[in-house]
C-alpha cells in the first residue's frame, strides 16, 4: 500500500441496485477507500469492522431499512461522518426531518448528475476534514485542561511542600503512562539531596535500569528539556528530562522514563509536559512561601477583626427615642466585614427621622470600603440645615460615588425614607433596592402588606440618577420594614411556615428561598410586640453558613 493510498479517506456507498452500487464505486475509487454495501445491515457490519467513514452515500429506498433510518443509526457512533442521501422520489417531510436532525448533509435526486455528485462529495470531505481538525484541537485542549486540573488537584490536596512534590511526580508519571518519574528539587542552581519518585507498579523494572543523573546534570546546566534513548536488556528506553522554572529560577528537574516502548514522546505530549512543568514550578514556588503566607494570614485575620469593629462602630450603636414611634435595626455581615449598612438620623432642628438601608454589591473588604463612603456622604447630606427630598439625596449620593463604583464594577442598592412625626407622612426613594413594606396591626387591617413600589436603578450604574419620590401617610399601628436581599434570599427551613404546599405530589424540599412573601408569613407569625432580633434568629436557625449580609430596620407608629 502506497503512502497516497494510506492517506485516502474512507467512503462507503450503500444501494440495493447492483448497477448503481458499481457506478458509485467506480466514480470514487480513485480518490477514496471505497466500501460497498448492498443493503443497510451490511453497511452496519462494515462500519462495525472498519470504523468511522469520512462520507456515507446511501440510497433512500431499500428493503428492511431505508436510507434515513440507516444514517440515523450512525449519528451516535460516528458524529463526524458526513452523510449524503440518494432519493428517487420527493418525500419532502422525511428529507427535511433527516436534514434538521443532522443525519443528512445533502440529498441528491436520481438519476444523479455525476459532476454534481462529485462536487457534493468534495464539499463533504472538506467539511469532514474541518470537523476532524476542530475535534482534534478540542481533544488536545480537553486533555491539556484535564492534565492541568489533575496536577492542580494534586497540589491542592497536598498538606505540605514535600507531599506536594511527591504528588506532582506521581500525577505526571501516571498521566503519561511513564515507567518511572523522578522529581529532584533545586536550590541555588544545585540539586538537593531530596528526591521524589514514582514507578508504575505494573512494570517489573530491572535494577539500575533508570539512571538519568547525566541527563539531569545537562538540563541543570542548559535549562532546556532533553530527550534521549538507549537500550536496556534488549529493550528500547526513552528519557525526557524537563526543568521546572518559575520567573527564570530553576526550582526542580523532572525526569520521565519509558522502558520497552519503541516510539518516544510525541511533540504534543512534550508540549503538554512542559506546560505542566510550568504550572508545577509555580506550585513549587508557592509552596516555599506557604509558611510565610500562613503568618500573613494570621496578621490579616487580626486586621480584619479590627476592621470589623471599626465598621460596626460606623453603624448606630443606639437608636434614638422617637415620640410616637419605635425603631429597631439589625445588621449581620456574612464575613468579618460586609457591604450592608443602615442609617437612622434625626434632624436636629426639623425633627424628621431619616431611615436608610443599603447593600453594596459583593462582600468583604471592597464592599465594606464603599459602605463606609456611602454612610459618610449620606450623613453629610442629611446634616444640612434643610436636607433635600429623598430622591435628591440619592441623586447627590450617586454623583459623589459613581465614578469609583463604575471603575470598580460595583453598585449600591439603596432605599431612603423621611418620616415626619408631627404629620406621620413618609416620603421615600428607592435605588434598585427590594421593596419596603408597610402593614397595620389594627384589627380590621388588610391581610396583605402594602409594598412601596416606586423604584429606580441602583447607584453606580449611570453617571446621573433621576427618579421620583413616593409618599404615604402612616397611621397608628402601622409598621414600616426595610430589609436587604440577604434576608429575602436566605434559605430557610420549610418547617417555619404553618402550611407548605406539595406541588405535584413529589418529595418536599427541606429548605427554600424566603422571598418577600415568605418574610411576610414569618412577620405574621411573630409575637407582639415585634422583635427583629427574634425574627432574624428564626431565619438563621437552620443556616450553618450565612451566604450574604443581612440587614433589617423597622419603624412602628404607636
Amino acid at each position: 500500500m502506497t503512502e497516497t493510498e494510506v492517506e485516502k479517506l474512507k467512503l462507503m456507498v450503500v444501494d440495493d441496485e447492483p448497477d448503481n452500487l458499481d457506478l458509485l464505486y467506480r466514480t470514487f475509487r480513485r480518490d477514496f477507500q471505497v466500501y460497498k454495501a448492498n443493503h443497510a445491515h451490511k453497511a452496519l457490519e462494515i462500519l462495525a469492522q472498519e470504523g468511522e467513514m469520512a462520507v456515507i452515500i446511501s440510497d433512500q429506498r431499500m428493503p428492511e431499512m431505508n436510507g434515513t433510518e440507516l444514517l440515523s443509526r450512525t449519528v451516535g457512533l460516528y458524529p463526524d461522518t458526513i452523510r449524503i442521501l440518494l432519493t428517487g422520489f420527493t418525500d419532502v417531510e422525511d428529507l427535511v426531518e433527516a436534514i434538521n436532525a443532522g443525519q443528512v448533509f445533502k440529498y441528491i435526486t436520481k438519476p444523479w448528475n455525476p459532476e454534481r455528485l462529485k462536487a457534493v462529495v468534495e464539499q463533504a470531505t472538506d467539511t469532514y476534514r474541518l470537523v476532524k481538525k476542530r475535534t482534534q484541537e478540542l481533544q488536545r485542549a480537553l486533555r491539556r485542561e484535564s492534565l492541568f486540573n489533575a496536577v492542580t488537584t494534586a497540589i491542592r490536596e497536598s498538606l505540605d511542600y514535600e507531599s506536594m512534590l511527591q504528588k506532582i511526580a506521581a500525577t505526571i508519571g501516571q498521566t503519561f503512562e511513564a515507567t518511572c518519574c523522578l522529581l529532584k528539587p533545586v536550590e541555588n542552581n544545585r540539586l538537593t539531596p531530596n528526591q521524589f519518585y514514582y514507578q508504575n507498579p505494573a512494570v517489573d523494572l530491572p535494577e539500575s535500569a533508570f539512571d538519568p543523573s547525566c541527563l539531569i546534570a545537562e538540563v541543570l546546566e542548559t535549562g532546556h528539556y532533553l530527550i534521549a534513548q538507549d537500550i536496556n536488556n534488549g529493550k528500547q528506553c526513552n528519557y525526557l528530562v524537563v526543568p521546572l522554572c518559575y520567573q527564570q529560577h530553576l526550582l526542580a528537574v523532572l525526569a520521565l522514563y519509558q522502558w520497552g516502548l519503541e516510539h518516544p514522546w510525541h511533540d504534543e505530549e512534550i508540549q503538554l509536559i512542559t506546560g505542566v512543568a510550568e504550572q508545577a514550578a509555580l506550585a513549587v514556588s508557592q509552596a516555599k512561601l506557604y509558611q510565610h503566607l500562613q503568618e500573613k494570614q494570621q496578621q490579616i485575620s487580626a486586621e480584619l477583626e479590627v476592621a470589623r469593629q471599626i465598621q460596626n462602630n460606623l453603624l448606630r450603636q443606639t437608636l434614638p427615642d422617637i415620640k410616637g414611634a419605635k425603631l429597631q435595626a439589625c445588621c449581620y455581615p456574612a464575613r468579618e466585614v460586609g457591604g450592608d449598612f443602615f442609617e437612622v438620623f434625626v434632624h436636629p432642628t426639623q425633627g424628621d427621622v431619616w431611615l436608610a438601608v443599603g447593600d453594596v454589591s459583593g462582600k468583604g473588604v471592597p464592599a465594606a470600603l464603599f459602605m463606609a463612603s456611602a454612610i459618610s456622604v449620606l450623613r453629610r447630606e442629611l446634616s444640612q440645615e434643610n436636607p433635600p427630598e429623598p430622591n435628591v439625596v440619592i441623586h447627590n449620593l450617586n454623583h459623589a460615588l459613581c465614578d469609583d463604583l463604575i471603575s470598580n464594577n460595583c453598585f449600591i442598592t439603596f432605599v431612603l425614607a423621611r418620616y415626619t412625626p408631627s404629620t406621620r407622612e413618609l416620603v421615600y426613594a428607592n435605588a434598585g433596592h427590594i421593596y419596603p413594606l408597610v402593614w397595620s396591626n389594627q384589627i380590621n387591617a388588610p391581610e396583605k402588606p402594602v409594598y412601596l413600589t416606586v423604584r429606580a436603578i441602583p447607584l453606580g450604574i449611570l453617571p446621573k440618577w433621576h427618579a421620583k419620590s413616593g409618599s404615604l401617610v402612616l397611621s397608628p399601628g402601622d409598621t414600616l420594614l426595610l430589609a436587604s436581599d440577604g434576608i429575602t434570599e436566605a434559605m430557610v427551613s420549610n418547617k417555619l411556615f404553618s402550611t407548605v404546599k406539595n406541588v405535584g405530589g413529589g418529595q418536599l424540599a427541606s429548605h427554600s428561598m424566603l422571598n418577600q412573601d415568605g418574610l411576610w408569613q414569618l412577620l405574621q407569625q411573630e409575637p407582639k410586640p415585634l422583635s427583629l432580633n427574634h425574627l432574624l434568629a428564626r431565619i438563621q436557625a437552620d443556616n450553618h453558613v450565612q451566604d450574604d449580609d443581612q440587614t433589617i430596620l423597622s419603624l412602628e407608629v404607636l
